[in-house]
C-alpha cells in the first residue's frame, strides 16, 4: 500500500463529488477517504465556467442537495453563488479537509491480488508523480473535457482579424463594451451569453444552424418564498422539490408521448413572448421536444433583448470566416469584432482516465452501465452521473447513497470486492447518454459506455423509479459478484440471508 491510501477515493471535487463526500461521510462515519482534484479549488463546472451571466439551467430547489435545502427564492442562481453553496456545504459537512487540490489522475489500476485500486497522480504545483491506493474508487468527474470544449475548424478562421473567445476558456479581462459579437451556437451557454453581453455591446448576433426549444422561467419563485415564510426549513424544502419534481417530470414525460400538442404550447409561448411579427423560422426545431435538453430563458431575457434590438437571430450555415465577420451560405455577412464558438462540449468520461483491471485495459465503449452508477467488469468502483432531463443533483443523491449502501453490506458480511457482470449480453448500441441526440453526444459515440437491453443495464431517466431501485431494492439482486460469487437475497430467508445464484436463473 501506499502511504497515501484510503478505504475510499473519489476523483472530482464538483458538485457530484462533494455530494458524494457527504453521503459518505453520513452513511459510513468509519470510512476514510480522500477528493483528489486537479483544480485549484473546489466547484467542478461553477469553478470552470467564468463566462458572463452563466447560471444554473435546472431549478435550485431540485439542483440542491436532498440534505441541505437551498434557501431563498432563486430559481436559476448564477455560477458564483452555486460556487459558494457548494463550499459552505463542504464546509458544513466537514468534507473540505479532506480534498487535495492540485492533482492530476493519471491511470488507475485494479489489481485482484492486492484487492485495491492504485492511482498515478500529477501534482502540478510541484511536478511530482504521487501514488494513492484504495478500497473503492468513485468517479465524480462529470463527462466533459475540462481542458477545452467542442470547436470545428471554421474556413477561414485565420484570416479573422478580430478575438475569437470560447465560453470553457473565457478571459476575465475582455473588453466587450460597444462591440459588435456573434455568439455561434444554439444551447444553453449561448441561451444565457446572448442577453448578457446585449446589455453592454452594440449588437449581439446568435448565429445557429437550428434553433433549440426554449422556456421562459422566473428567476424568482414566489410561492417558494411563501412557504418558506409559513413553514419549518425542512419541510418547505421538501414540498418545493417534490412539487418541481413533478413538474418536470409532466413536461419531459408529455413530451415524449404527445410531442406535437408539446411543440405546439412551448411555440406558442415564444410568440406570445416576441409578438406577432416575431420570425418564428428562428425558434422552431426540426426536432421533437426533449430529443435534446430544453433551453431556459431566465425571466425571457433573451426576448427582451430581441425585442430592444440589441440582439437578433440568424438561422444560417457558415460559408468561411472573414477578416471582419462571418460570411453565411445565404450570402448575408455578420460584421464582427468578437466571435464566441457556443459550440458545445467535448465529451471525455472519468476525466480521461482509462482503467486497467489487472493490468488490462478497459474500453468504457465496450461496456455497459450498471444501474448507472457502476461499470460492468470494474472491482469496487462507481461512477456518479446525473440526469440528462432534470437536474443533475437529483441523480448524484441517490447514487451516492446506494454507493453507501453496497459498501456498508460489504463490511457487514466481509466481502472485500464486489463487480456488475453481465452474463445475458444485454449491451445496446444505445450509449449511456442515448435519451439525448445532441450533437455533442453523437460525436462522442465511439467513447461511450452503453446502456442495456434491460434490468440494471437499462438507464433510467425517471428519478422516482430510480428512488425506488438505489435506494430501497435489495443491493444483492443477482447480478453482482461479492468476492467472486454472485448471491441474491432470500425474500424469505430474513435479513442478510444470502444464497448462490443457479447457473441457469440469470445466465451462466
Amino acid at each position: 500500500m501506499s502511504a497515501h491510501h484510503f478505504d475510499v477515493l473519489i476523483v472530482g471535487a464538483g458538485v457530484s463529488g462533494i455530494g458524494m463526500a457527504c453521503h459518505l461521510g453520513q452513511q459510513c462515519p468509519g470510512k476514510s477517504f480522500a477528493i483528489l482534484e486537479r483544480r485549484q479549488s473546489l466547484g467542478g463546472t461553477w469553478d470552470l465556467f467564468r463566462y458572463p451571466g452563466i447560471r444554473s439551467d435546472s431549478d435550485m430547489f431540485t439542483f440542491g442537495y436532498n440534505f441541505r435545502p437551498w434557501v431563498g427564492g432563486k430559481v436559476l442562481a448564477d455560477g458564483a453563488s452555486i460556487k459558494n453553496y457548494l463550499r459552505e456545504t463542504a464546509q458544513a459537512f466537514d468534507v473540505e479537509r479532506h480534498i487535495r487540490y492540485g492533482l492530476a489522475v493519471k491511470t488507475a489500476d485494479w489489481s485482484s491480488v492486492n484487492k485495491c485500486w492504485t492511482l498515478t497522480v500529477d501534482n502540478e504545483a510541484t511536478g511530482e508523480t504521487e501514488t494513492y491506493t484504495a478500497g473503492f474508487l468513485v468517479g465524480c468527474t462529470g463527462y466533459y473535457n475540462y481542458d477545452h470544449g467542442y470547436q470545428p475548424d471554421f474556413p477561414g478562421e485565420s484570416d479573422f482579424q478580430g478575438q475569437i473567445v470560447h465560453p470553457q476558456q473565457w478571459p476575465e479581462e475582455l473588453d466587450y463594451a460597444g462591440k459588435n459579437i456573434v455568439v455561434i451556437g444554439s444551447g444553453a451557454t449561448a441561451i444565457t451569453l446572448v442577453p448578457t453581453l446585449a446589455e453592454q455591446a452594440a449588437h449581439v448576433t446568435m448565429l445557429q444552424r437550428s434553433p433549440s426549444y426554449l422556456m421562459p422561467l422566473p428567476s424568482t419563485d414566489k410561492l417558494a418564498l411563501l412557504v418558506q415564510r409559513l413553514l419549518p426549513e425542512k419541510l418547505a424544502y421538501k414540498l418545493i422539490r417534490a412539487r418541481n419534481i413533478a413538474i418536470s417530470r409532466f413536461l419531459y414525460v408529455r413530451s415524449r408521448k404527445s410531442p406535437k400538442l408539446m411543440r405546439r404550447l412551448f411555440l406558442r409561448i415564444i410568440r406570445r413572448r416576441l409578438g406577432d411579427n416575431a420570425d418564428m423560422r428562428h425558434f422552431t426545431p426540426d426536432y421533437a421536444p426533449w430529443d435534446q435538453r430544453l433551453c431556459v430563458v431566465k425571466d425571457g431575457d433573451l426576448f427582451t433583448a430581441l425585442k430592444a434590438g440589441r440582439a437578433s437571430m440568424a438561422t444560417d450555415h457558415i460559408e468561411r470566416f472573414t477578416a471582419d465577420g462571418i460570411r453565411l451560405k445565404s450570402g448575408k455577412t455578420l460584421a464582427a469584432d468578437i466571435i464566441i464558438p457556443a459550440t458545445g462540449l467535448d465529451i471525455q468520461m472519468l476525466g480521461g482516465i482509462r482503467p486497467r483491471v489487472d493490468g488490462q485495459d478497459v474500453m468504457l465503449k465496450d461496456k455497459v452501465i450498471y444501474k448507472n452508477v457502476m461499470v460492468e467488469g470494474l472491482p469496487n468502483a462507481g461512477m456518479i452521473f446525473g440526469y440528462t432531463n432534470s437536474s443533475w443533483t437529483l441523480k448524484v443523491d441517490i447514487a451516492a447513497e446506494y454507493l453507501c449502501r453496497l459498501m456498508n453490506l460489504m463490511d457487514q458480511r466481509g466481502y472485500q470486492t464486489v463487480v456488475a457482470r453481465d452474463t445475458e449480453d444485454s449491451r445496446s448500441d444505445t450509449t449511456v447518454l442515448g435519451s439525448l441526440d445532441a450533437g455533442y453526444v453523437r460525436r462522442a459515440a465511439d467513447r461511450l459506455p452503453r446502456q442495456g437491453t434491460h434490468g440494471p443495464w437499462k438507464a433510467s431517466q425517471n428519478y422516482l423509479e430510480d428512488v425506488k431501485i438505489l435506494r430501497f431494492d435489495p443491493i444483492e439482486d443477482g447480478y453482482l459478484e461479492f468476492d467472486g460469487v454472485r448471491t441474491r437475497a432470500n425474500a424469505g430467508g430474513g435479513r442478510g440471508f444470502l444464497r448462490p445464484l443457479r447457473s441457469g436463473l440469470f445466465g451462466s
